[in-house]
């Protein structure tokens, strides 16, 4: 994972988890699959990027994934809507990038076999170094 990936993934989770709506609305917010947690929570899942440079500067085209799971018949849309707005402040400096965009590019929910659910959020950030 090269140093954008990381640090658009850094910045997500300290977004998610300083989300104080969304820590009423979730047990709680993880880097990655955590090995024990009950639903809901949020995961910050995996990043993938390509390059997005220009002639002068490096850059680098990041997607992350946000990922809801929860349980029950109905989706929790005030999570989900939480989830969506931390998207929008993934613009600006991160670590030594500058997330010069940042928006949702698609979205999936799935059911999971114990009767829970996962959606998933996938932000595509567009970022230069320095």
């Amino acid at each position: 994972m090269s140093g954008a990936e990381q640090a658009v993934r850094a910045k997500a989770l300290a977004l998610l988890t300083d989300d104080v709506e969304l820590a009423g609305l979730v047990h709680g917010v993880f880097d990655g699959v955590p090995p024990r947690a009950s639903a809901p929570y949020v995961s910050v899942g995996g990043a993938e990027g390509r390059d997005w440079g220009t002639k002068d500067r490096a850059g680098r085209e990041v997607q992350v994934a946000l990922v809801l799971n929860s349980v029950g018949e109905s989706a929790d849309g005030g999570a989900v809507a939480r989830i969506e707005a931390a998207a929008g402040g993934l613009r600006g400096a991160a670590d030594c990038w500058t997330i010069v965009g940042a928006r949702v590019v698609r979205t999936r929910f799935t059911f999971t076999r114990d009767g829970g659910w996962r959606r998933e959020t996938i932000v595509r950030c567009r970022c230069l170094a320095g």
